[in-house]
């Protein structure tokens, strides 16, 4: 193997290095690195069965990292992204519903920190909090006046 060239483990470890990743993602970022068929299924084989690829602390990632300033909405796709399992994506979306107003509310006050005087600047805000995942509910929730003292 020529200096500098790495192999398909070390590839991948050099990845879970950086952040975790789903086994999904890893497949799909190294499958062009595969010399042999069936290379890549054993290299990540060995390294899921030694515990460097583990599929729920991608989970714990990524709402550790996101969950703080998106919705559940925008979170789930993200865990969906990644090809994680969907049993285990609901689960992790449920667990963020209890708390979903409150994240909304401090992305929100970040934001703009004062109540929208003009359905222009209602719907901008809106807006913003939709794209960031965040469901009609909470948006209404979050945009009426007697909801924004804490």
């Amino acid at each position: 193997m020529a200096f500098g060239q790495l192999s398909l483990k070390g590839r991948a470890l050099k990845l879970l290095a950086g952040r975790e990743h789903s086994r999904r993602e890893l497949e799909r970022k190294l499958a062009q690195h595969e010399q042999e068929p069936g290379q890549l299924k054993t290299a990540l084989d060995e390294l899921q069965a030694r515990g460097f690829i583990d599929e729920q602390r991608v989970v714990e990632s990524v709402l550790n990292r996101r969950a703080p300033r998106l919705g559940a909405g925008r979170v789930r796709q993200e865990l969906q992204a990644k090809g994680l399992d969907a049993e285990r994506v609901a689960l992790a979306v449920a667990s963020l519903k209890a708390s979903e107003v409150e994240r909304a509310r401090a992305v929100w006050r970040k934001k703009f920190g004062e109540l929208p005087q003009d359905a222009g600047v209602r719907a901008k805000q809106a807006r913003f909090l939709a794209a960031r995942g965040f469901g009609g509910e909470v948006i209404r929730r979050v945009l009426q006046s007697d909801d924004i003292e804490d």
